[in-house]
């Protein structure tokens, strides 16, 4: 694929790198220690526009695609992965909101999340069917000018922060297998009760939570298409944007575990030789195998999202692999980070500590690793993905 110089991209990662530096980045440590929401994070990427990143232009957004949202969530992500999976996880919500908008939709939602007063997320994960994301069990049922909704959601991020909700749900009609649809439920609504906070072993800070769906009434504008028709939105529209998104988060938190490795093999100087890490060959090949690992990802995820961009009939296989990429690499590279900086880094809540916590969440968060090695396989060989 031909790469494209983008002005619009420098431009919002210019304004991404001073966010990041300036305010995410201070408070990173905070949000990891405390397992608190990064309101700061999200605020000041509604201050700047940048919630607006999968909003069309012409709805005042900025129109990006994939290739835009990985480039900033691994800038997000290299300093909190935390608020990079809040941040990402909101445009995802965005993009399948923009997908099929209807006219109220573009008014009340996109031009609200354009503006910075909107804040929106998935909620599509239910314990009963676990990684399987796209068989929901929650049920919608036609009353008059409503939906009723009824189930329980899992891990949703932004849990009781955002200000919509993106809920699948199986069509009024039945439950057939495939059945999916998607609805904008508001916060707020009757009927939504929040399930105590999960603590999760890494991304402490995302606020995920269960939530508890009884009878909640949701006007039928706030339907995406129509019923039943949404098993196109798992792999046109919620996979691509969900999976670059993730690939971002983890590549960002690969890229920090080389430069904490890089760093500490510069600076940690032996005092009864004066030598520092990085005269020996062993650290510098060590070192050297770490960088060619991160450039591999690197253009692993740049190309998946520079073809999915562009249309290209052969990306699927590059998205669907990317995440499982990143995130094995993130792994693999905090772990050599680890072991490279010591016993400085192998204490508990070390920042090392945090990105090897925060990596591994890369292979259970769904679709898992294996399910999209799977996935992959399927589209190389021209074989159905479901």
């Amino acid at each position: 694929m031909v790469r494209l110089h983008s002005p619009i991209l420098d431009r919002l990662a210019g304004l991404t790198r001073r966010i990041v530096d300036d305010i995410v980045l201070p408070q990173a440590e905070q949000v990891d220690r405390d397992g608190v929401w990064p309101a700061h994070s999200m605020r000041a990427f509604a201050q700047s526009g940048l919630l607006g990143l999968q909003v069309p232009g012409i709805l005042g957004g900025h129109g990006q695609g994939l290739h835009a949202l990985c480039h900033l969530t691994a800038m997000i992500g290299q300093a909190c992965p935390s608020s990079a999976l809040c941040f990402g996880m909101h445009c995802v919500g965005t993009a399948v909101i923009a997908a099929k908008a209807t006219d109220y939709q573009r008014d009340h939602y996109l031009r609200e999340i354009a503006a910075g007063r909107h804040i929106t997320t998935l909620a599509l994960s239910e314990s009963g069917t676990g990684a399987h994301f796209y068989l929901p069990e929650t049920t919608m049922t036609a009353q008059g000018e409503h939906y009723l909704l009824n189930g329980t959601k899992q891990f949703v991020t932004n849990g009781a922060q955002a200000d919509s909700y993106v809920v699948s749900t199986v069509a009024s009609g039945g439950a057939a297998e495939g059945d999916f649809s998607c609805m904008i439920v508001d916060a707020g609504t009757p009927g939504l009760t929040w399930l105590a906070p999960w603590h999760g072993f890494g991304m402490r800070g995302n606020s995920s939570r269960g939530l508890r769906l009884a009878d909640v009434p949701v006007p039928v504008q706030n339907l995406l298409g129509t019923e039943g028709d949404q098993v196109w939105y798992v792999f046109e529209v919620v996979a691509p944007y969900f999976l670059m998104a993730m690939a971002g988060t983890y590549l960002g938190i690969a890229q920090a575990a080389v430069d904490l490795a890089g760093e500490h093999l510069r600076n940690r100087r032996y005092s009864h030789t004066g030598g520092t890490l990085a005269e020996l060959e062993t650290m510098q090949t060590r070192y050297a195998a770490m960088w060619v690992a991160l450039q591999k990802t690197r253009a692993l995820v740049l190309e998946a999202a520079q073809r999915g961009d562009a249309g290209d009939p052969e990306a699927l296989p590059f998205i669907l692999s990317c995440k499982a990429d990143a995130g094995e690499t993130a792994v693999a590279l905090a772990n050599d980070a680890m072991t490279i900086c010591g016993g400085s880094a192998y204490r508990d809540n070390s920042r090392v500590a945090q990105l090897l916590r925060d990596a591994r969440a890369s292979h259970v968060m769904s679709p898992t690793t294996d399910m999209l090695r799977i996935w992959t396989g399927r589209a190389l060989l021209g074989m159905p993905l479901l």
